[in-house]
């Protein structure tokens, strides 16, 4: 507080410290963490329960498929999106990354999905 403000002086007399990377054995593990994150898809408590008790279980192809398509939502602004795959929906919280809820084929007839701002197809 007691700096003098000096005419013609840009920058203050003393400058910030730059910002320094963690060094040692766990340097960059926490942003490497945060990526991988951001990157993982999840499913709810919810989704996990329905998904077992209809007994649907996704291979590892279907789960890049879902990935993908979450991807295509994401670029389009998307907060919440239903995913249609094969017989399958899937309410995802794009931002997150998290498959909310599963309704399988039998289970959709009739249904409506609500608090949704865009569809993904897969085929």
């Amino acid at each position: 507080m007691n700096d003098p403000i000096r005419v013609g002086q840009l920058y203050p007399a003393k400058m910030p410290p730059t910002v320094s990377r963690p060094t040692g054995p766990n340097a960059g593990q926490e942003s490497f963490k945060n990526v991988l994150e951001d990157k993982l898809l999840k499913f709810s408590g919810h989704a996990s329960k329905r998904l077992e008790q209809r007994g649907i279980e996704f291979n590892p192809e279907q789960l890049r498929k879902i990935g993908s398509a979450i991807d295509k939502a994401a670029a389009k602004g998307s907060k919440e999106s239903l995913v249609l795959m094969q017989d399958l929906a899937l309410i995802v919280n794009v931002r997150n990354r998290t498959v909310v809820t599963a309704v399988d084929g039998g289970s959709m007839k009739d249904n409506v999905f609500t608090q949704i701002d865009s569809a993904v197809i897969v085929s």
